[in-house]
């Protein structure tokens, strides 16, 4: 059971572990739900926010140090005493700041409450040999085993390896694995049915918020400092929506325009569904489905906030859409449910609750939402797929299946994008856009642009 009470950044981050581990929480999620509830703010959020992610992000190569150390296997440990050891490495090998001294300290403090005498003796037994002994751990022989080598470096599944080495090669997969364990940028979508990015970034700096401007999407601004964002005047206003720029670029190429029937079929929890609302200047209709009722009520308060008020929320499996909505929408865009390889950066965790055949399974689900989604394009009407993966199956062949099963439908340019620096995208010109962490440094995302045959043509 999660102990409760006054906590340190380190207690924090601990019982923030034990709730991903044992009860399958999102990192991230857990990790703002135990800060709000204990109080933690400043540099102490900072550090629990660092040891969170960071244990998460290389328990792979944790535990191939664990490993090293111990004689008998780590899920024989019990839980906390386990989840105390990570974070010890991970401040040892991976926090300059922090002295190993330190480090092995507060681990013992922390086995003091969260086990007994004798896993005291333990933690601190194996930390303090690990610090002694840290010049000599060997890790795999990148000319042996390159696929051992990336993954226990970069702690990243050895299957997810293989995969990218064979889709990318050695350089390219060691670019997108160390990218994936950097910090993602913060970046926000201007709502500009209320304001200018130019005046945003003026309000944000009076807000001391260093940032920019975006370098993809025309209302896009990245934070360069990152503040407690729902605590901004500018946020509680509806002035802006945090959204990452690759996120942004499918609604333009959507490219809904004023007083059009939308359907969004995968809506929650609303930052492209508010994106579109947006740049049809609130004119027209845009029915937002979700499975979930309670992801629903996110995108409704998203709504609120950001003033837009054509979205109506529908609780159903966008594999059975209403009959009523055939050939209802001019435009349909399917942000279908996806393996999420390309933000493993910033859910961190899902990297290590994915298998293989966790792709498999999406695939047959998005083939059942795209193909219902489908049948409410009007004729002319556009379709849009998207992923945040970036994964061929989900993306490049699941278009090619599509369109091999549909001969309704045509891939289409996508010269509506207004935008600096599409030459940097590759594929837009055939319909199709991959962005991927390590060359776009935005989040890993699959965007097609499908056309509807007009009647007789």
């Amino acid at each position: 059971m999660t102990k409760t009470g006054s906590y340190s950044a380190r207690e924090t981050a601990l019982n923030v572990l034990y709730r991903v581990k044992e009860k399958g929480a999102y990192a991230n999620i857990e990790l703002n739900r135990v800060l709000a509830q204990n109080q933690v703010q400043g540099p102490d959020k900072a550090l629990a926010t660092e040891l969170v992610y960071g244990t998460v992000r290389m328990q792979g190569s944790i535990d191939y140090v664990l490993n090293l150390f111990l004689k008998k296997p780590l899920d024989a440990l019990p839980v906390w005493i386990l989840l105390i050891l990570r974070l010890g490495v991970y401040q040892m090998l991976y926090m300059d700041k922090i002295p190993d001294r330190a480090a092995v300290n507060e681990a013992v403090n922390l086995a003091k409450k969260y086990g007994h005498p004798g896993t005291v003796k333990f933690v601190n037994g194996v930390l303090r040999n690990i610090s002694r002994n840290r010049e000599n751990i060997k890790f795999p022989s990148r000319d042996k085993d390159l696929a051992a080598f990336i993954s226990t470096v970069y702690s990243h599944p050895k299957w997810l390896v293989k995969r990218w080495l064979s889709l990318y090669g050695e350089e390219d997969t060691e670019k997108l694995c160390r990218v994936n364990n950097e910090a993602p940028p913060v970046t926000v979508r201007t709502n500009t049915l209320r304001i200018s990015r130019d005046d945003l970034l003026k309000r944000l700096a009076r807000e001391e918020v260093n940032c920019r401007s975006g370098r993809f999407a025309p209302e896009s601004i990245i934070l360069d400092t990152v503040p407690s964002i729902a605590g901004l005047s500018s946020f509680q206003e509806g002035l802006f929506q945090v959204q990452d720029e690759s996120s942004m670029l499918v609604t333009h190429v959507l490219g809904a325009t004023p007083g059009s029937n939308v359907l969004d079929a995968c809506a929650a929890p609303g930052g492209k569904t508010t994106h579109i609302g947006q740049l049809m200047n609130n004119q027209g209709r845009i029915k937002a489905f979700d499975i979930h009722q309670h992801k629903l009520d996110l995108v409704k308060d998203n709504c609120r906030r950001l003033g837009i008020e054509i979205v109506h929320v529908c609780a159903g499996d966008s594999r059975k859409l209403p009959a009523d909505l055939k050939c209802w929408a001019d435009f349909v865009l399917v942000d279908a449910p996806c393996s999420g390889l390309g933000v493993l950066r910033r859910r961190p965790d899902s990297r290590w609750n994915k298998e293989e055949s966790t792709i498999k399974e999406l695939v047959s689900l998005q083939e059942e939402i795209l193909l219902a989604a489908a049948r409410t394009v009007k004729p002319g009407g556009v379709l849009v797929y998207s992923t945040c993966t970036i994964s061929p199956e989900e993306n490049e062949e699941m278009i090619k299946w599509f369109l091999g099963t549909n001969g309704e439908f045509a891939l289409e340019p996508i010269d509506n994008i207004i935008f600096e620096g599409k030459e940097e995208i590759l594929g837009y010109k055939r319909g199709m856009i991959q962005m991927l962490p390590h060359v776009h440094r935005t989040d890993g995302l699959f965007i097609a642009r499908l056309r509807r045959r007009e009647r007789g043509k």
